[in-house]
């Protein structure tokens, strides 16, 4: 598993909801839902992952710039009217989506969230990961929900070989059905979903 190596801080990591331009900043980004990496010019100077020259020549994506890019246009859709910051660090995306089960919203059908984290986390691509991810995220937006974007940037660079996205799945899983002190039986057993 390669370790994704930025050129600076992450966007996600030094964004501050306070500046003056967060909100266009964001709203730059979010053009970029469903595009490919590099094929929006106003996100450019959003990147911060490591390209190679002779790769950046010849007009080539990388796997880990295909998963900056998702992880900043999801960031830029979770970040959407929200006060703080939605990255935190160390908040895996298993256990906000876990703290999303829990809520008011889920409350009476916590299935219905385990169907869509179990499509998400059976995904055999990139992009239909991302496509998942994207309804998951407007979820956590709903409930001001944060997570570790730059995990997520990792999980979704992990995702492009069979062992990558074995590794993210069992890191998703643990997190998502966790036992902990204050988990009910119905907080750590999934009904229909295998993950």
């Amino acid at each position: 598993m390669a370790k994704l190596t930025a050129r600076g801080p992450w966007f996600w990591a030094a964004f501050d909801p306070d500046d003056r331009n967060a909100g266009a900043d964001t709203a730059t980004l979010r053009k970029g839902l469903g595009r490919e990496a590099g094929s929006v010019p106003e996100l450019w100077r959003y990147y911060r992952v490591v390209v190679p020259d002779q790769v950046a020549a010849a007009g080539q994506i990388t796997p880990d710039l295909a998963a900056e890019h998702a992880a900043l246009t999801l960031f830029a859709l979770h970040q959407q009217s929200q006060r703080t910051s939605m990255h935190r660090n160390g908040e895996h995306i298993g256990a906000a989506l876990r703290k999303l089960r829990r809520s008011e919203q889920f409350a009476g059908n916590p299935d219905a969230l385990d169907r869509r984290v179990g499509a998400a986390a059976t995904a055999t691509s990139v992009t239909e990961l991302v496509f998942h991810l994207r309804g998951l995220i407007a979820l956590l937006r709903g409930q001001q929900l944060p997570l570790d974007y730059s995990q997520l940037a990792q999980d979704i660079a992990d995702w492009r070989t069979p062992s990558g996205q074995a590794r993210a799945r069992r890191r998703w899983g643990a997190n998502y059905f966790a036992w902990d002190r204050n988990s009910t039986d119905d907080d750590r057993a999934p009904q229909t979903t295998t993950i």
